[in-house]
């Protein structure tokens, strides 16, 4: 069985998958890359089946039906024989000295039977259009290179939310939690990072640059237009996360609060995008979705609701909508990622 499995979900990908492939090509027999073509329409096969021949054993093709980046983590989930199971982008890429460090770490835990189910590296936003990096990290919110669980979690600042770009997951967490990704929907890095949260009891935190995070591309998801032009579906995986949270298997206080705060976040993008979008039909949807969560959790709605962003987002008028878009304008500038 292989230590780690990392999959690279490619959808005519050709122009830039090669840099997301290349980063992982440390040598190292450990590794299983996964890299699913989710039926596109260029050379992306091709570029596959050229690394799967160069490197036996290592490299892995998976030719599927188009169904979106969800559907291709799914079936990487499916196929994966790593003990632990990380997802990369076609557009970004490791760094390799991290990478190198990461696994070797993965592997001695591996060594003296010692059960880590979530492990946490920084990731950094390549921002294309200005020029600019910015690393993430972890530190004095969590310790450093030891095992701990969610009662010696210290305080998450609002940039240090766990995302797809920070976590690998020991495998068999993301099957305990039946963990299956929508198909053709956008957001569900969301859903992969947030379901299993109540299955992991033990993490690791190390302090290295792991993840770039490439942002740039026109039509890149986390492009403002294009999330407003999204929004359907950022409300469905806003609700999936909303269905996800059950009380009654979370069994840290701290834990709980966290993935509340999650909830917040959530919430608060898609107000915040429905009231730029500024229709009547958006603010309807807008309506809808706060209804909803205080229909499926009174609590959590409760909870999520005298949150200060949650205060916040639900200001009316004019005023309300002017005061919640300066907030979102100003909170973009700090974290700088699009």
């Amino acid at each position: 069985m292989k230590v780690l499995t990392v999959v690279i979900p490619c959808y005519n990908s050709a122009d830039y998958m090669d840099r997301a492939i290349e980063s992982l090509l440390i040598g190292s027999e450990d590794l299983e890359i996964l890299i699913i073509d989710d039926g596109s329409g260029d050379d992306t096969l091709k570029i596959a089946k050229d690394y799967e021949r160069k490197y036996p054993g290592i490299v892995y093709t998976i030719h599927k039906e188009n169904g979106g980046h969800g559907d291709a983590v799914t079936t990487g989930l499916k196929n994966s024989n790593g003990l632990y199971f990380k997802v990369l982008d076609s557009d970004d890429w490791f760094d390799k000295d991290s990478f190198k460090k990461v696994l070797s770490i993965l592997k001695d835990l591996i060594k003296t039977s010692k059960t880590v189910d979530m492990l946490i590296a920084n990731y950094v936003y390549e921002n294309a259009i200005i020029h600019r990096s910015k690393s993430i990290n972890y530190k004095g919110a969590m310790p450093e290179e030891k095992i701990f669980t969610w009662d010696e979690l210290g305080h998450l600042k609002n940039s240090q939310n766990i995302l797809m770009h920070s976590v690998i997951y020991r495998t068999d967490v993301l099957r305990e939690c039946n963990l299956e990704l929508p198909k053709h929907t956008f957001y569900v890095d969301n859903i992969f990072v947030y379901k299993p949260l109540p299955y992991v009891k033990t993490m690791y935190y190390i302090n290295v640059d792991l993840y770039r995070y490439f942002i740039g591309r026109e039509d890149q998801s986390v492009n403002e237009k294009v999330m407003i032009s999204r929004i359907d579906q950022q409300i469905k995986v806003t609700k999936i996360l909303i269905d996800s949270y059950n009380p009654m298997i979370i069994g840290s206080r701290k834990l709980r609060k966290y993935m509340t705060k999650y909830i917040v976040m959530m919430m608060a993008v898609s107000t915040v995008l429905l009231l730029k979008e500024n229709t009547d039909d958006s603010l309807h949807k807008k309506n809808e979705l706060w209804n909803y969560l205080n229909y499926k959790n009174k609590s959590l709605y409760r909870e999520v609701s005298k949150s200060t962003l949650g205060l916040l987002m639900q200001l009316k008028g004019l005023l309300g909508r002017n005061i919640i878009l300066l907030g979102y304008s100003l909170s973009r500038r700090v974290i700088g990622f699009n």
